[in-house]
C-alpha cells in the first residue's frame, strides 16, 4: 500500500475536520438564542438553563469520555461518541419549549464532551513533543472554525428552510465524519499509510514522562499529581470566556447592541476568525521560544498563556465602549487571546503524560473546565438582566490573570526533555 509522506498531519486534519463538525451543532442555538427565545417564550435565565443542561453532560462526561477512548481506542470511541451527538443534534428540531429543548441539550452534552481528549489523544500518540503545540493548534482550531462558520451558515438554513432545518443539517453532518473517521483511522503503529521513517520519528521524538507497569491504576495517580491540578485549574479559569463567546455573543448583539439576525451573521464570526489565529500563533510561540530564546519546553507553554491572560484586559473592558464595531473588536481579541491560551493549555497534558494517560487527565481537566464555564453561565442567566453584561465581561479578564498565575506556581519544577532527534526534524 503506497504510503502517505507526513501522515500525522492528514490524521490532525481530520481531527480538525471533526471538530468544526462538532462546534457546528454546538453552536447552533447560541446563534438561534434571540430567535428561540421569542418562539418559545424563553426568559434569559431560562436560556440559561438551556445552555447549562449541555455545560453539565458534557461536564460529567469529559472524563468518562477520556476513559473510554483510553480503553477501547481512538477508533470506536471517537465515530461512536460522534454518532450520537449527531442523532441528538439532529433531534433539536423536535423541540417544543425551553425544557425539551434543555433535555436535548444535555443529551448533545453527553456526547460531545468526546472532542478535546480525543483530540489531545491523537497529538500524543503521533506527534513527537516539539510538534505536540503546533498540532494542537491546527486540531484546536477546529473549535474557532465551526464556531465561525456557524453564523451564516445556521442564518442562511433558518431564514430560508425555517429554524428546524439549523439542527437538521449540523446535526447530519456528524454522520458523515463519523463514517470518515472509522474508515481512515488507525494508531501509528497499525497505520497501513505511514512510512516507517516517520513513525521511527515519531517514537524517537516522545519522551517518557515516567515508566510505569501498563496497568489500570491511572485515575487515582492522575488526580494525585500537581502538573493535573496545574492544568485542571488553568482550564477552570479560561473556559468561561470561551462559553461566554460561544453561547452568549449572538445573544449580547440582539439585546444589547440591537442587532438583527442578518447583522449577527455578518459580525458573529469575526471574533472565532480571531480564535483561530490565536491558537495557530500558540501553536508556533512555543518552538519559536524554544529555538529562539532556549526556553524549557514547559515554561515555552506557560510564557504563552501568560501573555494570552494579559490580553484578555482587552475583552473585559467590552461593556465600556459606545460602538458594535468596537465591542466586536474586543470580543475578536479575547477569541485570539482565548484560543492561544487553551492551545497552550491543552498541549501540556501531553506534554507530561504518558500517552495512555492523556484521554484520562485532559477530560478530567476539561471536566473542572466545564464547571467554570457553568457555573458562570448560570451566573450570566441570573444577572444579565438586572447588572448588565459589563461587569460580567470584566471578570473574565480577571480570571484568566488568577488561572496564568496559578499555572506558574503549580507547574514549577515540572521538566520536560522536548529536544527530537534529527529524523523527527526530517520527517
Amino acid at each position: 500500500m503506497k504510503k502517505v509522506i507526513g501522515l500525522r498531519w492528514w490524521i490532525i486534519a481530520l481531527v480538525c475536520a471533526g471538530t468544526i463538525v462538532n462546534y457546528l451543532s454546538r453552536n447552533a442555538l447560541g446563534v438561534m438564542a434571540a430567535e428561540l427565545k421569542t418562539l418559545m417564550n424563553m426568559s434569559t435565565q431560562q436560556y440559561s438553563y438551556v445552555v447549562g443542561a449541555f455545560q453539565i453532560g458534557y461536564t460529567i462526561m469529559q472524563p468518562v469520555c477520556g476513559l473510554i477512548i483510553d480503553l477501547i481506542g481512538l477508533r470506536l470511541g471517537f465515530a461512536l461518541f460522534a454518532c450520537l451527538w449527531s442523532a441528538t443534534g439532529m433531534a433539536h428540531a423536535l423541540a417544543t419549549g425551553w425544557i425539551s429543548l434543555a433535555a436535548l441539550r444535555g443529551l448533545m452534552g453527553l456526547s460531545e464532551a468526546v472532542a478535546i481528549p480525543a483530540g489531545m489523544k491523537v497529538v500524543a500518540e503521533w506527534f513527537p513533543n516539539r510538534e505536540k503545540s503546533v498540532a494542537v493548534g491546527y486540531f484546536n482550531a477546529g473549535t474557532s472554525l465551526g464556531s465561525l462558520f456557524a453564523p451564516p451558515l445556521v442564518v442562511f438554513l433558518s431564514l430560508r428552510y425555517g429554524w428546524q432545518s439549523a439542527f437538521v443539517v449540523t446535526g447530519a453532518m456528524g454522520f458523515v465524519w463519523a463514517a470518515s473517521w472509522y474508515w481512515l483511522y488507525r494508531a501509528p503503529g497499525a497505520h497501513p499509510r505511514i512510512g516507517e521513517e516517520e513513525r521511527r520519528a515519531i517514537a524517537e521524538g516522545q519522551t517518557p514522562v515516567a515508566q510505569h507497569p501498563r496497568t489500570r491504576r491511572r485515575i487515582r495517580e492522575v488526580l494525585g499529581t500537581r502538573r493535573f491540578w496545574a492544568i485542571a485549574q488553568a482550564r477552570f479559569f479560561a473556559e468561561p470566556a470561551w462559553q461566554t463567546f460561544s453561547f452568549w455573543i449572538p445573544l449580547y448583539l440582539a439585546t444589547e447592541r440591537h442587532m438583527d439576525l442578518k447583522q449577527i451573521a455578518m459580525f458573529a464570526w469575526l471574533p472565532f476568525l480571531a480564535a483561530d489565529l490565536g491558537g495557530l500563533f500558540g501553536g508556533y510561540l512555543s518552538p519559536f521560544l524554544m529555538k529562539r530564546l532556549r526556553m524549557p519546553l514547559v515554561a515555552s507553554r506557560i510564557t504563552g498563556v501568560v501573555l494570552g491572560a494579559f490580553m484578555m484586559i482587552g475583552p473585559a473592558c467590552i461593556g465600556l465602549v459606545a460602538s458594535p464595531y468596537e465591542a466586536i473588536a474586543l470580543f475578536c481579541v479575547g477569541g485570539f487571546a482565548h484560543q492561544m491560551i487553551s492551545a497552550l493549555v491543552n498541549t501540556l497534558a501531553a506534554d507530561v503524560f504518558e500517552p495512555g494517560d492523556v484521554g484520562t487527565a485532559a477530560g478530567f481537566a476539561g471536566m473542572a473546565a466545564w464547571i467554570g464555564g457553568l457555573g458562570f453561565s448560570l451566573m450570566v442567566g441570573a444577572l444579565a438582566d438586572t447588572v448588565g453584561f459589563t461587569p460580567l465581561f470584566g471578570a473574565l479578564g480577571a480570571f484568566d490573570l488568577i488561572g496564568a498565575a496559578l499555572l506558574v506556581v503549580l507547574m514549577r519544577g515540572v521538566k520536560v526533555d522536548a529536544k527530537p532527534p534529527e529524523s523527527a526534524l526530517r520527517a
